[in-house]
């Protein structure tokens, strides 16, 4: 369900795929050094690999937050990630005229879980022709999401996969609803489980969004028993230190053992 990315390593066409990398680009050696543990790590396992990082994060909490190193710096960076170690690329976008932008860097245009409704964006994206990652926001049922496959399929654009990342539960917390997983399929489409973002806690008082990042191989483990196609996990070498998201994201150095384990479980219900 993923030949239409361009470069993606079909290693092992019986196993899920990965979209990992940072919350976003902080410089050219730390997306380098991410990007090369992570190769490692996946051709090890044979599983196709797509490396993911936020060249801007534009929804931040406070107005001091870290948004980014520059536009057009962090997506040279994700071009070079993606020329070095042949592998496809992921980012967000955030407004319809940064589409081609990115476009011309990335193979994947990645549209947030808050902007899913937002019909220019869909479109914009779907007229790159590049494939089309949508996350489905905190705010809506799995089964609202057909309409927005709908929006880029009738722009002539089929590439498209869905994220799911949480449902909003209260004002400070989200809860995974796994019954999504293959309701979402069921539009034809491959559908991914963010680990990571399905874990945050919004909304704290101190402006700084939380996360129990203790869950994320729950989440994961759940998500490939029910038969996700793909996992999205932020990870980070130096997860208290990382610019963005760093309360929910997982220790690179603990991903090839999580891995492992999800392995077994796809062979098991295969």
């Amino acid at each position: 369900m993923i030949n239409q990315i361009p470069r993606i390593r079909n290693t092992d066409t019986n196993n899920f795929f990965l979209m990992a990398g940072p919350c976003a680009i902080e410089g050219e050696d730390m997306a380098l050094r991410i990007a090369e543990r992570i190769v490692m790590i996946t051709e090890k396992l044979k599983i196709p690999f797509i490396f993911k990082g936020s060249y801007r994060k534009a929804n931040r909490s406070r107005s001091d937050a870290f948004t980014g190193i520059g536009d057009e710096k962090a997506l040279k960076i994700l071009a070079k990630v993606g020329s070095e170690f042949g592998i496809p690329t992921v980012t967000d976008i955030h407004e319809s005229h940064e589409a081609a932008m990115a476009a011309c860097y990335v193979d994947v245009l990645q549209i947030p879980a808050f902007l899913c409704r937002q019909t220019d964006l869909l479109i914009a994206a779907a007229e790159t022709g590049k494939t089309v990652n949508i996350k489905k926001g905190q705010f809506l049922s799995a089964s609202s999401m057909e309409f927005a496959v709908e929006k880029v399929r009738d722009s002539g654009n089929s590439n498209i996969i869905l994220t799911d990342r949480g449902n909003t539960f209260g004002y400070q917390d989200l809860i995974v609803d796994f019954r999504g997983i293959p309701e979402m399929r069921s539009f034809g489409v491959p559908v991914v489980m963010d680990c990571t973002h399905s874990l945050q806690q919004p909304n704290q008082p101190n402006g700084i969004t939380g996360g129990k990042p203790g869950l994320i191989a729950t989440i994961a483990k759940a998500a490939i028993a029910v038969g996700a196609d793909g996992l999205f996990i932020e990870t980070h070498p130096d997860p208290l230190n990382a610019k963005s998201d760093g309360a929910n994201m997982l220790h690179l150095d603990s991903l090839e053992h999580l891995l492992e384990k999800l392995i077994r479980i796809r062979q098991a219900i295969m």
